[in-house]
C-alpha cells in the first residue's frame, strides 16, 4: 500500500514504528529536538545520497520543521523512483501540537527562527539607517522581496546560508548509519 504525498501528525502516531523517519533539518535542529526513531540527512547533503535512498521501497515518511524542506527532500526522492515517500503535514511543529513525543535536549534555534531575526534585524536597521541615509530604505525592501520570493517559490535562500553556518553544522548527521536504518 503506497502512501499519500502528506501524512498528518495523527495518522503518523498510528503508524507506529511501521514507517522510517527521514529528518532533513540540520544537524543542530536534529540535536535539540527529534521524532524517536528520526535519521536525519540535511537537505543540504540528500542530493549526493539520493541515489542510495532510491534503492528501498520501505514506507518513508520526510520531516523538518514545518513541512517546506521536507517537501523538497520528498520531490527530489520521488525524482529519483523512490516509492512510498510522504511529508509528516505541518512538520515537527504539528508533531508536537499533537502531543508527540520527542527526544533531544541540545539547545538550538530552528533555521526558521533564525531567518526571523537576521531578516526582522535587516528590516530594522534599513529603516533606522535610512533616517541618516535615505538609500539604507532599500535594504529593508530588499529582505521584503527576498522573503517574498521565498514564500512564492517556498525556497528559503537566507535560510541556506544560515544553515551553513558553524554553530549549525556543529553536531554532524551519522548519513552512512541513516541509510542504512532508512533502507531496512
Amino acid at each position: 500500500m503506497s502512501l499519500p504525498d502528506t501524512l498528518s501528525p495523527t495518522t503518523l502516531r498510528q503508524k507506529n514504528g511501521s514507517v522510517r523517519l527521514l529528518d532533513v533539518r540540520t544537524p543542530g535542529e536534529f540535536a535539540a529536538s527529534r521524532i524517536p526513531g528520526s535519521h536525519n540527512i540535511p537537505l543540504g547533503d540528500l542530493e549526493t545520497y539520493a541515489d542510495a535512498l532510491a534503492k528501498a521501497d520501505t514506507d518513508l515518511v520526510v520531516v523538518c520543521q514545518s513541512g517546506g524542506r521536507a517537501q523538497l527532500a520528498a520531490d527530489a526522492l520521488r525524482a529519483k523512483g523512490r516509492p512510498n515517500v510522504s511529508v509528516l503535514d505541518g512538520g515537527l511543529g504539528a508533531w508536537e501540537s499533537v502531543g508527540g513525543d520527542t527526544e533531544g535536549g541540545a539547545s538550538a534555534w530552528t533555521i526558521e527562527r533564525q531567518v526571523r531575526l537576521v531578516a526582522g534585524s535587516l528590516v530594522l536597521t534599513g529603516i533606522l539607517a535610512s533616517l541618516k541615509f535615505p538609500k539604507a530604505k532599500f535594504l529593508s525592501g530588499a529582505v521584503g522581496g527576498g522573503l517574498t520570493f521565498a514564500a512564492l517559490s517556498n525556497t528559503c535562500l537566507m535560510g541556506s546560508l544560515l544553515a551553513k553556518l558553524p554553530f549549525n553544522r556543529a553536531a554532524s548527521a551519522d548519513i552512512e548509519s541513516a541509510i542504512v536504518a532508512l533502507n531496512n
